[in-house]
């Protein structure tokens, strides 16, 4: 049985929709389905091309523009594990990440990993390997890094709950979704709590910045301009700091050992 895919969708304006269309061959060829949820204003565009939603690979689940990020992606995970079969894994990623691993250097190794997977490496965290980090902005690193130690020293082990990429069976995923209620970013954080006692990890260089890729910018200048932005330093603060407030809450209610 192979995989499914579940990605948020927001693009309003099309921009990454040529990206779809252009991994949309590999897509098909190595998982079974997608799942989407695009907001109103995405889904409007897309009714206007009638391509994606035409195409019985993908199932849209239709996103309500007034909710929170998290709520967002909490509604798709649910809706995603109660319409997949219980025995199947399914990818939680994002279409940049996974547009950049496909069109470039990475493809080999990505779609490698892909097919590599069985049920008994589940669940896992493709976790950005030491070069892939070293790809991405100091401030993003430094960052999300707050976040890894924090969880090391209360739960001790070191995972990244501001993950890029996991790969879960539906049925926990079922299980786990109702647990998770944080209607911001931090309910990331939460899903891997609640399987930090068995998640498994692997670190893959295919989760370098995707940035530079995505919006066709030399990738060194972009890093330097990220790197002194306070606005980018103030938007990962937006889910760190939450995401440390979370794991703290839930070390002190749950099972933190």
């Amino acid at each position: 049985m192979r995989p499914a895919l579940a990605f948020p969708y927001n693009d309003p304006g099309g921009t990454m929709f040529p990206r779809l269309q252009a991994i949309l061959p590999d897509l098909k060829n190595h998982f079974e389905r997608a799942y989407m949820a695009p907001p109103p204003s995405t889904r409007k565009w897309l009714e206007q091309t009638n391509l994606i939603l035409a195409d019985d690979f993908f199932t849209i689940f239709p996103a309500e523009d007034n909710r929170l990020i998290g709520e967002r992606f909490a509604d798709l995970y649910r809706r995603a594990a109660d319409a997949t079969h219980p025995d199947q894994s399914i990818h939680l990623c994002y279409l940049d990440r996974i547009s950049f691993a496909l069109e470039g250097e990475y493809r080999d190794s990505f779609l490698a990993d892909v097919d590599s997977l069985s049920s008994d490496d589940l669940p896992l965290i493709f976790q950005r390997s030491q070069y892939a980090w070293g790809t991405h902005p100091h401030n993003y690193r430094e960052l999300e890094g707050i976040v890894t130690t924090v969880g090391k020293n209360l739960f001790g082990r070191e995972l990244d709950y501001a993950w890029c990429h996991i790969v879960v069976g539906a049925r926990q995923l079922r299980q786990i979704m109702q647990l998770a209620r944080n209607p911001d970013l931090s309910m990331v954080a939460e899903i891997i709590y609640y399987m930090q006692d068995e998640v498994k990890t692997r670190d893959v260089d295919w989760l370098a910045w995707e940035d530079p890729f995505i919006f066709g910018r030399d990738a060194d200048e972009l890093k330097r301009e990220r790197e002194h932005s306070l606005v980018e330093t103030q938007k990962r603060l937006k889910y760190v700091l939450p995401m440390i407030e979370t794991l703290t809450r839930l070390s002190r209610n749950g099972s933190g050992k």
